[in-house]
């Protein structure tokens, strides 16, 4: 059954590259149809010298200097490396660094100024509880001008959660709370201990909603008093203990009704696998929202797949005026490890994960229209993409946090990988998603001791960065602002006139 299901994928995605449109009168080349179309680069670019998305061994061996294609670094403050997220309100950023306190002057979350974008500077540090490592809960909310993050220490803490206020002065964010919440000594059987990793507020700014990927389950926090945050409803996924489903990262509808989550799935043996677990799961929280007496939230549809696994998180958005979901894995089709890349390889599947695009005008039945694949996610190309990655055990290859440039009219997707750079997507026909730009930043000699890869790479001098926190595209400036764990900080501007679109 599932290579049957799988044959249809192929043969559907095949008939989509026929359809393939135009590149604004430009062609980039011969088309692989199984994979999105590659960016054409500017004379002076640093272009990949293998698949897309690639850096091969040769290339790691000698020292990995970067590639880059329609967009060049402006200005990076590198300070001691960064983690999993990076959040953006106005001219300023937050990102989180690890938990690690080997070789710091400082911790927790780095507020950047950024107003003059040439010159990013540091300003201070955040180590409240719930900001001291926050993982992926890190955010913000523009409407009640709030920077929150649950405690999240090692990808599993609690219960804090932590706010603060931008309104005066984004670069001096003002500690509103820091609170424990869902204490394990409480006798309401809602409120069991908190336990951090991702995060997310509802649009109006009155509700925090927060996962344990650990715990399987998903809590919203009422913040209407920002001093006094109180848990109100938990929602487990009621999965049998040996099934390996999690959740993940999610978001929200505009009017907070609907939560579009990350079932964590996939890890276990390709060959033997019988159905798929890692997709979208869509939740009702309208009671939520509306404060009805004893909340609770409701399963309206899933969406699973076999080509993918780790699921990441959501982006809800209108293409066209059109309600669609982009949707990232963190894990490929096998798992996030040696055993599993060669297990995908085997069973003809992509063994690293990308994006997707789901349409969901019909929630009770959300399906997959594209997907975000590179060459290095084309099966066939495997055996020539493996050894790029001898001795390397987790997080390759593959995507991790993606952002669009207007959730209300989505044109642009700009995604961070894991060793393949940032990357950039034109999305206006969400059939048919094309690369237009990317930046690969330069390995370092040593590793920030603020970055993850630093803990679990220490000893990789040179070899390419992991850039997987959120991305800002800013059309005015023709800029993107995020962060690479090694590299800090960085301001990138697109050449070549390929963004933002006329």
């Amino acid at each position: 059954m599932r290579h049957a299901k799988l044959l249809t994928a192929l043969a559907a995605a095949l008939t989509l590259a026929a359809c393939s449109s135009g590149n604004d009168g430009e062609d980039a080349g011969p088309e692989n149809p199984l994979t999105v179309r590659k960016a054409s680069c500017g004379a002076n670019d640093k272009v990949e010298a293998g698949f897309q998305g690639q850096v091969p061994a040769a290339t790691r061996a000698a020292g990995f200097n970067g590639y880059n294609c329609n967009l060049e670094l402006v200005a990076q403050s590198k300070n001691e490396g960064a983690s999993w997220q990076a959040a953006r309100f106005r001219t300023c950023m937050y990102y989180d660094t690890s938990s690690s306190t080997a070789n710091r002057t400082s911790q927790g979350v780095v507020a950047m100024d950024v107003s003059n974008s040439a010159a990013p500077k540091r300003v201070m540090a955040l180590s409240t509880p719930g900001m001291f490592d926050p993982w992926e809960s890190l955010k913000v909310n523009e409407r009640r001008q709030l920077l929150g993050a649950v405690n999240a220490l090692n990808g599993n803490g609690g219960p804090e959660i932590d706010l603060y206020d931008l309104s005066a002065n984004c670069t001096s964010p003002q500690l509103l709370s820091s609170t424990r919440v869902g204490v394990p000594e409480s006798s309401d059987p809602v409120i069991s201990e908190v336990r951090g990793h991702e995060g997310n507020f509802a649009m109006d700014g009155l509700t925090y909603y927060g996962s344990s990927l650990a715990g399987r389950y998903i809590y919203a926090i009422d913040i209407t008093n920002t001093t006094k945050p109180k848990l109100i409803s938990k929602w487990n996924t009621s999965v049998p203990a040996n099934d390996p489903r999690g959740i993940h990262g999610f978001e929200l509808s505009d009017d907070g009704n609907r939560l579009y989550a990350t079932s964590f799935g996939q890890g276990g043996a390709v060959a033997t696998r019988i159905t798929p677990n890692n997709g979208l799961i869509i939740l009702d929280t309208s009671e939520i929202q509306s404060r009805k007496a004893n909340p609770v939230m409701k399963v309206i549809s899933t969406l699973f797949w076999d080509d993918g696994g780790g699921a990441q998180h959501t982006i809800v958005v209108k293409i066209g005026g059109k309600p669609y979901l982009i949707f990232v894995d963190e894990a490929g089709s096998g798992g996030n490890s040696v055993a599993g890349y060669a297990a995908s390889c085997a069973a003809k599947l992509p063994a690293w994960p990308m994006a997707r695009i789901i349409d969901i005008s019909n929630e009770a039945a959300p399906k997959q229209v594209s997907r975000l694949a590179l060459e290095i996610h084309d099966p066939a190309n495997c055996e020539k993409v493996a050894p790029d990655l001898a001795g390397l055990a987790s997080f390759t290859y593959g995507a991790h946090y993606c952002s669009v440039d207007d959730k209300a009219n989505a044109t642009t997707l700009a995604c961070g990988y894991f060793e393949s750079g940032i990357r950039v997507f034109d999305i206006r026909d969400p059939l048919r998603p094309r690369e237009i730009a990317y930046y690969n930043p330069p390995g370092v000699d040593v590793a920030s001791p603020g970055s993850q890869r630093a803990t679990r790479r220490p000893d990789a001098k040179k070899a390419p960065d992991w850039c997987s926190a959120q991305l800002h595209l800013d059309p005015v400036k023709g800029e993107l602002w995020t962060t690479c764990q090694d590299n800090g900080f960085m301001v990138l501007k697109f050449t070549n006139g390929v963004w933002p679109f006329r």
